[in-house]
This record gives structure tokens, sequence and C-alpha cells, in this order.
């Protein structure tokens, strides 16, 4: 059969209270906007706990789907056929056109799941329940019913509108961007990064992004490729303002007046310094960075205490307690590992210490900064005044 609209439902959302419409209304905003590049028109309302996508005539079925898929707030896409209230004979008929015309295999187990949310329809949920199982049976004897572990739930929905479906896909679930502030992601070339930028986003954050590029040591490929990562989380997140900031001559400085156990630390620190810059321009309340525990010596709990002190926004880490593995599996599934892997260098790997320290103190790093003191505003100025600023879509 050919479906002209889906049933979409979501989770976290129903628990809100007085302000729910807020945070409906919200998702019914980012629904539409992530249907803009699909072809075909779509309406898109919400009624009693559900909200409906109704095309417009033809439409791009697969691609209306693979784009509800990416919209955070959404935890259930069914594709759904809308009717209006003609009598459950009709009803029933319509329900009976539809399974055969979607199922040539009809040997499957079945169950009625009917939901009557409009209490003056004149038969209630089991009624329908019953009455529609058994007119399933006699028309497809070769269906049989399992009310425990049934292959097909037929869902049967009376509300203002009338739908009913048998298939359902799973949405990413949280909660609908732009609902809970904006923050500031500082986003590499690697793999963790535009990880941690999706888990912010699917709690309902708006982000905005740094990037720092060293060039000649880092390539304008380099370069691309967290533009590229950008708009693969862009997909999830909204349109993404990446700043890319050049900081090549600080780096440099670093690595001539600071000890080199400490480079990667202090690196660190001025990136907070910069990055906070530009999330108070931006209207961010926040830092995300894509660190974990212990993963490497910068992601020491010492040297995140260190790293912290250089912020005066409070740092977010939505991978804290994953495990490599565990972000490489998130990788993969939103898209953003193979091109984290390409082979082209950010800055921080290219002015890595061989030896890095990994308990660092604090008033030590601080002392050790301070080497910086004559250089350091200027340079810091400079990256300020020079960083490109563009605005990332998905593709």
């Amino acid at each position: 059969m050919s479906y002209q609209a889906f049933v979409v439902k979501y989770g976290e959302i129903g628990l809100k209270g007085k302000n729910r419409h807020v945070f409906e209304d919200a998702l019914v905003h980012n629904i539409v906007v992530s249907l803009r590049p699909v072809d075909g028109s779509f309406l898109v309302e919400k009624e009693q706990g559900r909200i409906y996508v109704e095309a417009q005539g033809d439409f791009d079925y697969q691609g209306a789907l693979e784009a509800l898929e990416r919209v955070f707030g959404i935890v259930e896409i069914c594709p759904a056929v809308l009717t209006e209230d003609k009598g459950f004979d009709e009803l029933s008929k319509e329900i009976l056109d539809y399974l055969d015309e979607t199922y040539t295999d009809k040997h499957f187990t079945f169950k009625v799941l009917a939901k009557r949310a409009r209490k003056n329809y004149p038969m209630n949920s089991m009624e329908i329940n019953q009455e529609l199982g058994g007119r399933i049976l006699d028309r497809f004897p070769e269906m049989k019913v399992d009310v425990h572990h049934p292959e097909k739930e037929i869902h049967v929905e009376i509300r203002e509108k009338i739908s009913f479906y048998s298939e359902k896909f799973p949405g990413p679930g949280g909660m609908p961007v732009g609902t809970n502030g904006r923050a500031m992601l500082l986003l590499s070339g690697g793999i963790d990064s535009p990880v941690a930028g999706y888990m912010i986003a699917k709690r309902g954050v708006t982000i905005d992004a740094t990037y720092f590029h060293a060039p000649p040591y880092t390539s304008e490929r380099a370069k691309q490729k967290v533009v590229d990562l950008a708009k693969i989380v862009a997909c999830y997140s909204g349109p993404i303002r990446l700043h890319v900031i050049n900081f090549t001559d600080i780096q440099l400085a670093i690595y001539e007046k600071c000890p080199h156990d400490e480079l990667t630390i202090i690196m660190r620190r001025i990136m907070m310094y910069l990055a906070e810059h530009f999330a108070k321009e931006d209207g961010d309340i926040g830092l995300v960075t894509g660190e974990s525990i212990g993963q490497v010596a910068s992601q020491t709990m010492q040297s995140l205490l260190v790293t912290n002190d250089a912020a005066t926004l409070p740092v977010y880490r939505p991978l804290i307690g994953f495990d490599k593995q565990e972000i490489i599996d998130r990788s993969l599934k939103i898209g953003t590992y193979e091109t984290s892997i390409l082979p082209y260098e950010d800055c921080c790997t290219i002015f890595v210490a061989k030896h890095p320290v990994t308990k660092p103190h604090l008033d030590r790093i601080k002392k050790s900064e301070h080497n910086l003191d004559d250089v350091l505003p200027d340079l810091m100025q400079k990256a300020i005044e020079s960083t490109e600023t563009i605005v990332v879509e998905a593709e």
C-alpha cells in the first residue's frame, strides 16, 4: 500500500507538565524543518499525544522516513493510513484491504491493538480488538492470533483522527533540539567530539562549534574533514555555526616557551579560553568536549581538573563514562566514523608531547602558562580577529 502519512510518537515530552505544549511545538517545528529537503509537501499537526505527518500528494517515502529517523524527540515512526469516521464496517474494510495489499504472504500471527482515545466512539477498545480480529480471520484464515508474541501488531487509534498501521521504526529519542539552550562544541577531526555533539544535541541543546586549525601543519583537507563531520552532525542537530580558529602561532609559542611534557594540557586550556570567547558571543551557556576519563593523558581526572579551571562556563562531557569501543559504535551508528578516520592530522596530534604529564598540578601549569604572558594576549586577539565562521547545514 502507498502510505500517505506517518504517526509520530514521542517519549519524554509526555512527562512534561503544563509546558508540554512548548516541547510539542518545538518537535513539530523540527519535523517541518527536517522534511524541507524531501521531495513532496507535508502537513504536520499535533493532536492528543500524537503528531501526524501527512503527505499532500506524491512524495519520497524513504526520504521522509530517513528524515524523521534523525529528529530528536521522536521515539517511534509508524507509516500509517489516516481515514475519516465512516463507521466501523467501513473502517474494517479499509483495514482488511490494507492487510491484503501490504502482505503478500499472510502466514503470520497477529494481534489487534486498538486505542479508543475518543470516548464518543460507539465501540470500546476491547470490542474493536475482538470484532476486527474476527473479521481478519474470516477473510484471511491463514493468519493466526497470538496475543502474547505476535509477529505483527495491527494498531488502530481512534482519536480526532482515525489511523491504523502495522509497521513501526525507532526514532532517536531524546528531546527536541532548541528546548534546552545552546552550547559550544570543541570539534576536532577525531572520533569522539562529533559523537559528543550528537549526544548533547539529543538532550535538546542547540550546538555551535569551534575547530582549531594549524596551517601549514594541518592541511585544508583536515579542515574540510571537520566541516564534513559538522555536516553529518547537523543532520541531527540542525545548522551548526562553526568557528575555524587559526591556532598555529599560539601552538608555536607554547612549544617554544613551555615545558614539553605540559604542551597538551596548556594547549587545551588556551583552547578553552578561545572557545569560551566565541561561546559568549554566540549566546552559549556551556562548553562541550568529547573527553572520556582516562582515555589519553589529557583526560585523566587531574588533567580534566586543570582544563576546567580555564573555563568560567560549565563544561559538559557527554562521553565521560564511555570506553573507546562504545564511542566507535555510536560513531558508526550516526555515520561519522568513516570520516573521522580519514588520515588528515589535526592540531592536537601534530604538537603532541612524547611523554605528556598525566597528573598535572594546577599551580605548576599556571606557572608555566605565565611564560606566555608577553605574547599570549596579542596572539589570542589575532586568532579571534582572523577566525573564519561557517554556517554548516546538513546535505
